[in-house]
Order: structure tokens, then sequence, then C-alpha cells
């Protein structure tokens, strides 16, 4: 197993996990039972992301096309234009 990535939060932790999931690579997020113990405070470095040796170098480069992805220019609806709709 190889750490890969340190993501900045829980949330983004999980969605890479699926994200990899999704492409058939097994990934594990260390440290998440952590994040709770520290409460308000910042914390750098709790949370990991591992993954096989052999998925290593795939599971970087897609986590690295994801950080780099751009918004579709013109998706947003025309009344709402550089608002975040959630």
């Amino acid at each position: 197993m190889q750490r890969i990535y340190e993501p900045e939060n829980l949330l983004e932790g999980q969605m890479l996990v699926d994200m990899l999931a999704s492409e058939g690579i097994e990934a594990h997020l260390l440290g998440q039972h952590l994040v709770g113990a520290m409460g308000e405070l910042p914390a750098c470095g709790l949370l990991g992301m591992v993954v096989a040796d052999d998925d290593a170098g795939r599971a970087r480069m897609l986590i690295a096309e994801y950080n780099a992805a751009q918004p579709v220019p013109g998706d947003e609806p025309e009344f709402f234009q550089g608002v975040l709709l959630c």
C-alpha cells in the first residue's frame, strides 16, 4: 500500500475514494476517525489516502486530473451566472 494523497477534509477524501472505486481502484482513507477528535481546530496531515502499489500511478493521475478540472463554460443557468447552486 502506498499513501498517494492527503485530502483537505473528510468530504473531499470520501469523494475521491468513491471516484477511484468507480474506476476500479480500491482506496482507503486513513485517519478519518481522528478528524472528529480535533473539534474545530485545524489539523494537517491527519487524513491520508492509500491504494495498492500496483494502482498508485493510475490513482495519482486520476486525482491530478480531478484537481485540474475546470467548470464547463456556459453550464450555469443564465439567471444565476457566477453563483454556485447546491
